[in-house]
């Protein structure tokens, strides 16, 4: 557990962090700074690289959840846990999901109509991982406040 919480808020920090981050700060500056053809390649670039970051949070998050979860970590296996991480595990497994689509459906489209300079295509593209992103934003938010205090509501 010394060595799983830790790395386990972190995964959800970076993660979380880095959609409120795009959400409430870069998206704003970019829409009032850049062009619709500058703002798709900095997207595409921006989102590249922090999605290489959400692989590596889900996967610490998946890998250090089920330890935290197993009888080896400590919480008494999936029957010793209360609601409030079942509805955790719940919400980050949509999550989940919902990025895997966002990564392999319109941010695939994002990356072909920046390299094709397809700005309607892109700005579709874009238009649908801002609200999938924005969903995510919610649940991460909700998740975080469940697994910080979920144990005082159920």
């Amino acid at each position: 557990m010394i060595i799983a919480l830790p790395l386990h808020l972190l995964a959800a920090v970076i993660w979380v962090g880095g959609m409120f981050f795009a959400y409430t700060a870069l998206r704003p500056a970019a829409v009032e700074l850049l062009t619709q053809e500058q703002r798709l390649p900095l997207w595409a670039g921006v989102l590249k690289t922090f999605f290489n970051w959400v692989w590596l949070a889900i996967a610490t998050l998946l890998l250090t959840g089920v330890w935290m979860i197993s009888l080896l970590g400590g919480m008494g296996g999936v029957d010793g846990v209360g609601i409030h991480v079942h509805i955790m595990l719940l919400i980050g497994i949509f999550m989940m999901l919902i990025f895997m689509h966002v990564f392999f459906n319109p941010f695939k489209k994002l990356k072909w109509a920046v390299v094709e300079h397809d700005w309607i295509a892109g700005a579709t593209a874009l238009t649908q991982i801002r609200k999938l992103v924005l969903l995510n934003l919610i649940l991460g938010l909700i998740t975080i406040l469940i697994a910080s205090s979920g144990r005082y509501w159920f």
